[in-house]
């Protein structure tokens, strides 16, 4: 069974030329970036989590299903999904689509966030802002 996914953040990122593997694919690794990149914009969004600061999101583990290739030129759409939140972490779900394809899901990936407080290197209560956003 699926646990419960509210969509939260929707972004296209251009597929580079660098991001294409030897093999004439996006390489694996680059579908992380892609994966990063869209749940920084959506901390941006929300004012949370920037450098700096005494609080912010790790990633205590993530992964990825390779169901389709990415290939240069084009740009994928990052469609980030979050599940109900803990006392400090949420689960996050990902669906990678290029914009030539965009009814097909290439990569799907996931990734449980905690919230630190960094100078106490321990998990901290979620902010009051991002727990309405993801949901109890």
């Amino acid at each position: 069974m699926t646990a419960k996914r509210k969509l939260v953040h929707t972004e296209v990122i251009p597929i580079r030329w660098g991001d294409m593997d030897a093999f004439g694919h996006v390489n694996n690794t680059v579908y992380f970036r892609y994966m990063e990149q869209a749940r920084i914009s959506w901390f941006d969004t929300l004012g949370l989590g920037r450098s700096g600061t005494e609080e912010g999101p790790a990633i205590i583990n993530t992964s990825c299903t390779f169901l389709k290739q990415l290939v240069y030129p084009g740009n994928v759409e990052v469609k980030t999904y979050a599940g109900q939140a803990g006392r400090s972490t949420f689960e996050t779900w990902i669906e990678l689509r290029p914009s030539h394809d965009p009814d097909v899901i290439y990569a799907e990936g996931s990734a449980k966030v905690v919230w630190v407080d960094y100078a106490r290197g321990r998990s901290a209560p979620l902010p009051a802002k991002l727990r309405n956003v993801v949901g109890r």
